[in-house]
């Protein structure tokens, strides 16, 4: 209930900056939220929903591909030293390349369809969710892990009984900070060679001046990011209750 009163208090607080800017810019740019709220539900399954159900797609797969990929070699680098030493390194100097950049190339590779797209979040994600792991377990104290020796746990144990619920939080955060990132990525990349997408869609109104249909399509980029947080969300209160 508090996390849906708080969910309601930012929603308000946007809103009512929305509202104070239409007022005090009075101009077309920036539509009459009333409008363009009605304008939202009134054309969500005809004219937003494929659209938003795209990216999503993309999105949902980007993520699965990443946490598949990204908590092994966390795993990897955090258990053992040899792992630390080959992949940290190429880690290290690949995590702050920005992502963006590789768009053409994956256009190139993979074509101009979802799997450029789907690859460009791919990589932005699965560095934070290796990194993450990572540091998840450097983060679990070594009397643990003796403990864990000392009471006869093999080395696939320590990972599911000791290791997992260890740095599970810590590959969560990395999640919610790195899927915003990507949701930005995904709104620049959809504005290449494709029909479908949410940021085709506010890309085309805009260069259409239907600026109401503009900002329709922010409210549904804003309402399927907070999709995706609040899916984390309940994964971690399945996956670490004693996470308050």
């Amino acid at each position: 209930m508090k996390n849906i009163l708080k969910t309601l208090y930012g929603m308000l607080m946007l809103l009512l900056i929305w509202i104070i800017l239409h007022f005090v810019v009075q101009s077309s740019v920036i539509p009459a939220p009333l409008s363009t709220i009605t304008f939202f539900v009134l054309n969500f399954t005809r004219g937003l929903l494929p659209h938003l159900a795209a990216s999503l797609l993309r999105i949902i797969i980007a993520i699965a591909l990443s946490v598949i990929v990204g908590l092994p070699l966390g795993i990897i680098m955090g258990m053992t030293k040899l792992g630390d030493m080959v992949l940290s390194p190429l880690i290290y100097l690949a995590y702050p390349i920005p992502k963006i950049a590789f768009l053409p190339v994956f256009m190139i590779l993979f074509g101009l369809g979802d799997i450029s797209k789907i690859l460009l979040i791919f990589t932005i994600i699965v560095f934070q969710i290796a990194i993450g792991a990572r540091d998840g377990i450097k983060e679990i104290p070594n009397e643990v892990h003796l403990s864990a020796k000392s009471l006869g746990l093999n080395f696939f144990e320590r990972i599911s009984d000791v290791v997992l619920p260890g740095l599970l939080p810590r590959v969560l955060s990395s999640l919610r900070i790195s899927s915003g990132i990507a949701i930005s990525a995904l709104f620049l990349s959809e504005n290449y060679a494709t029909t479908y997408g949410i940021g085709y869609y506010i890309m085309n109104n805009w260069i259409m001046v239907d600026y109401t249909a503009m900002f329709a399509g922010i409210i549904g980029l804003s309402l399927m990011g907070l999709l995706i947080f609040k899916m984390i969300d309940v994964m971690q209160s399945r996956l670490c209750p004693w996470v308050k």
